[in-house]
């Protein structure tokens, strides 16, 4: 285990000879280098010590002010991957951005704010309640009824992708950090988050440019929109992603043993899931990612939650546009879920 003011790292020398990566990964994976292989190293990261939790800015995350997305955007393309409508666009200073817009928008730009402030990787995401979009299609794929005229669009999730290169994706049971606090204090963020679309391809290995000659990947969960709503998937989106009456009924921990937590996210996909078999069984199948946590990694990740701020985690959900009685709420069962973890 790493001392907890180190980064999580693994150092990788990549073969070109045999073309297959030699991991070194908290010295438990140990292999020399074909004898005479040219190799590379590669530094490879989950997690990295945050500076002061204390002192983050969750209103603007981790972009912060200065990356802040500056209208009006013009239109480059659609992105017709995953469920909901996606275009790729650029604003007026040349950045690249990705706009999400439905259900997602709003509790995705908050669990980003969360997952970044104890030391996890997290896009640069943005929410605002109104953009104009100039250069669109006459007909898109998807979300031509939630764009008004000239080009207006509502409630809008912008990420920043200038500079970002993803290269493969990440699996939760097999990747260089199981069994370590960092993998395990990420999954205690899921549950916390209630983000239950755990998909291995919902996580990115994205290419960090350094000034050095030492590549860098880091491991990000690249999807967190299924978030701040039910457990597990249903049939209405409105219900099981930022939905403030289904976050406070749903239930957190479901068994604190001795040793080992069971969180109740992801929990078993409603009944009407079952009409797509493969589906269904799909989700069944992420069920084990919130059980058997180690119970002090459980409440490491507690323990850095509970560094913040009421009014830092007020202005996590202030970014993701919420106000008034929901901003009020999601505020209280947060605090809540902290203070649940740092009792275990």
């Amino acid at each position: 285990m790493l001392d907890s003011g180190k980064r999580l790292t693994a150092i990788c020398c990549l073969t070109a000879a045999a073309g297959w990566p030699v991991v070194f990964a908290q010295n438990r994976y140990v292999a020399p280098a074909a004898a005479g292989a040219t190799t590379q190293a590669v530094l490879t990261e989950l997690w990295r010590q945050p500076k002061d939790i204390a002192s983050e800015n969750l209103l603007y995350g981790p972009g912060g002010r200065n990356h802040e997305p500056h209208g009006p955007f013009s239109f480059v393309s659609e992105d017709l991957d995953g469920t909901n409508p996606k275009y790729d666009v650029r604003d007026e200073d040349g950045v690249k951005w990705k706009i999400k817009l439905g259900a997602e928008a709003r509790p995705e730009t908050v669990a980003s704010r969360f997952v970044w402030a104890v030391g996890y990787h997290a896009d640069e995401d943005y929410f605002l309640p109104e953009v104009r979009v100039t250069g669109l299609p006459g007909h898109l794929h998807r979300g031509q009824k939630l764009i008004q005229a000239g080009g207006v669009m509502r409630n809008v999730r912008l990420k920043r992708t200038q500079d970002e290169k993803k290269i493969d994706t990440w699996r939760w049971r097999d990747n260089p950090f199981v069994g370590t606090r960092e993998l395990d204090g990420l999954r205690v963020m899921m549950a916390v988050l209630n983000n239950w679309d755990l998909k291995d391809e919902n996580n990115a290995i994205r290419e960090e440019k350094r000034t050095d000659d030492i590549d860098k990947r880091v491991y990000v969960v690249s999807d967190l929109g299924a978030s701040f709503g039910t457990t597990g998937r249903g049939l209405s989106h409105t219900k099981s992603k930022g939905n403030l009456r289904s976050y406070s009924r749903s239930r957190f921990i479901k068994r604190a043993g001795p040793q080992f937590v069971d969180f109740n996210v992801p929990s078993r996909p409603g009944l009407l899931v079952m009409f797509n078999p493969h589906e269904f069984f799909s989700r069944l199948g992420l069920r084990w990612i919130g059980r058997d946590v180690p119970r002090q990694h459980a409440r490491w990740i507690g323990d850095m939650l509970g560094q913040l701020s009421r009014e830092q985690i007020r202005d996590a959900f202030r970014a993701g546009g919420y106000e008034g009685e929901e901003l009020a709420g999601f505020t209280s069962d947060f605090e809540e879920r902290i203070a649940e973890l740092k009792k275990l």
